[in-house]
């Protein structure tokens, strides 16, 4: 006896390849430039919570918390605010530091992102 069993093929077809292409892209593009402000973000906000709880800077006016700030940004190439871009509280003998600010990310000529953050010290 001669069985013969036919097999479907499997696999991807070229245009399934050149979708899922396009889309990994794409999707590269837009990691590639939205990493950068997260990471920036990240740093501005650890900034913050590091000088909301340095004991020296407890008792400091608000001139020296935004210089101690504008230090640590030229370090850390903070280029989104400065040290005057902060708004600083003090409740209960604690600072608390935040900063709104806006990132606008050019995507494709004329087609851009913006990006509201609000970074606050803990």
């Amino acid at each position: 006896m001669n069985q013969t069993t036919v097999y479907k093929q499997r696999g991807i077809s070229l245009s399934g390849l050149l979708i899922t292409s396009v889309i990994l892209i794409l999707v590269a593009i837009f990691g590639l430039r939205l990493v950068p402000v997260y990471l920036e973000y990240t740093a501005i906000k650890k900034n913050l919570t590091v000088i909301a709880q340095d004991p020296n800077l407890q008792q400091a006016d608000l001139n020296q918390i935004r210089l101690s700030f504008s230090k640590r940004a030229q370090v850390d190439s903070i280029k989104s605010i400065s040290g005057q871009d902060i708004k600083i509280n003090k409740e209960n003998n604690r600072i608390i530091l935040s900063a709104k600010y806006t990132a606008k990310i050019p995507l494709v000529e004329n087609i851009s992102l913006n990006i509201d953050f609000e970074a606050i010290s803990d």
